[in-house]
């Protein structure tokens, strides 16, 4: 074998692992998350508040021919940037089902089982408070999780937390958003326009027909993913679910396998290797060959939605998430501050948020753990689990996309969701934090 063939050693800098990407991603979009609320508090608290709302308020118009959409600057971020974070997400669940924490059934039992848990009792508690008084609406708003903010305070312990903390976080937080896009599809709906609903119906079809013929070309499935956003935008069911719904479409699947890709890659880079020469900066026709056939090999390895989602995700991260926690984070402390934190509403979303998911967690585990169902991942003990639990209780962005969805009517009660939102995230990153920190110094 000739020098250029000899194994060399591994990199240990430079190149990160795809979950640890992920990792980074996130933990640097909670930091960019936390500084758009504070921004939007500060703002919508400001001398210039007036001008913070007025901003969403800002119509705009998007038109083809003889069709206009005309929304608001808070309903496009809402409605229409959201179904990318939400085309994500969905991205993301594949991935895990397929190959990820999720495609092992007892690690993807724990998962979910924790997330049922982390979303049924924080419900109850909301209605503890609000029962079917005007609140009662915002049910479904402490059951969600923050990916960003929960993984971003892992960040800041560094080494310390186990890997498999963290993909544990991550598991529980996908099924948690699975769970929020099903309630969202199911009560969070408006009354139903049935001719938009089949148009949205057709579209999905043909999305799931592109994907059964193996069609690998992204634009045929933006294009039918646009019909289908935009049906279901006039159908009365939330424009976002086309997201997930579309990308679950998207292929996921490799058209040929590693073992197969490592040897055409060995063979096309022996018959670059005959080429090679000290001093050549020119590539000779058979080099380019087999430059392009590698390329096409490393296509067929890869896959549509791999790629979408490696394309996708920093945009999300650093883009569309801060942009809408910088437009629906800002609401206006008054001199009634005290009131709006006593409020059912707010009182319920805290209570929900910093009570419910960690003891709802830890009750689904321990249940799952005790009949065999599951087992704790490893190098992980009951403490750090405690930890991750309460950081599940960091609700903020998708807490703050079922309030706009619950309350979107009544401003007050809005607010008041919002307080409860705002505070709880802290207090339960702050709690879950210090709590690990001291886990994962005492060891498992």
């Amino acid at each position: 074998m000739s020098r250029a063939f000899k194994r060399q050693p591994r990199p240990t800098v430079g190149l990160l692992r795809p979950f640890e990407v992920f990792i980074a991603l996130e933990s640097a979009s909670g930091i960019l998350l936390l500084a758009a609320a504070a921004a939007a508090l500060a703002w919508a608290n400001s001398p210039w508040s007036s001008s913070y709302f007025h901003l969403w308020e800002t119509p705009l118009t998007f038109s083809a021919g003889a069709h206009a959409l005309s929304k608001s600057l808070h309903h496009w971020i809402n409605d229409g940037l959201m179904a990318v974070f939400f085309f994500v997400v969905g991205l993301e669940l594949k991935r895990e089902v397929l190959a990820g924490e999720l495609a092992a059934p007892r690690r993807a039992a724990l998962a979910i089982v924790a997330a049922v848990g982390g979303m049924a009792i924080p419900a109850l508690i909301y209605f503890f408070f609000n029962g079917a008084g005007p609140g009662a609406a915002g049910w479904g708003i402490p059951m969600a999780t923050d990916i960003a903010f929960a993984l971003g305070v892992l960040a800041l312990l560094g080494s310390r937390v186990p890997v498999s903390l963290k993909i544990f976080l991550t598991a529980v937080a996908i099924v948690d958003d699975l769970g929020a896009v099903l309630v969202i599809a199911f009560f969070y709906t408006a009354s139903i326009s049935w001719s938009a609903l089949a148009l949205a119906a057709a579209a999905l079809i043909v999305l799931i027909l592109l994907n059964a013929a193996d069609v690998r070309r992204p634009f045929l499935y933006l294009l039918f993913g646009l019909v289908l956003w935009v049906a279901l935008l006039r159908s009365g069911v939330h424009a976002t679910i086309a997201g997930v719904l579309a990308a679950l479409t998207i292929p996921a699947s490799r058209r040929i396998d590693a073992p197969e890709y490592l040897n055409r890659v060995r063979a096309y880079l022996r018959e670059f290797e005959m080429d090679v020469h000290r001093g050549a900066n020119v590539p000779t026709a058979d080099q380019r060959d087999a430059v392009h056939a590698i390329e096409r090999a490393s296509e067929a390895l890869g896959t549509p939605a791999a790629r979408l989602e490696h394309a996708l995700h920093p945009w999300v991260a650093y883009l569309i998430m801060p942009l809408f926690a910088l437009a629906n984070a800002g609401v206006t402390l008054g001199a009634d501050l005290g009131s709006t934190f006593g409020s059912p509403v707010a009182l319920g979303v805290l209570a929900g948020l910093i009570l419910g998911k960690p003891i709802g967690i830890l009750i689904a585990c321990a249940l799952a753990v005790r009949v065999g169902l599951a087992e704790l991942p490893e190098g992980v003990n009951w403490q750090q689990l405690t930890g991750v639990a309460l950081l599940c209780g960091i609700g903020f962005t998708m807490s703050l996309f079922i309030a706009t969805l619950a309350f979107d009517p009544t401003p007050d009660l809005l607010d008041q969701a919002k307080v409860g939102i705002l505070a709880a995230s802290l207090i339960a990153g702050c709690a879950g934090g210090v709590l690990l920190a001291r886990a994962t110094r005492n060891g498992p």
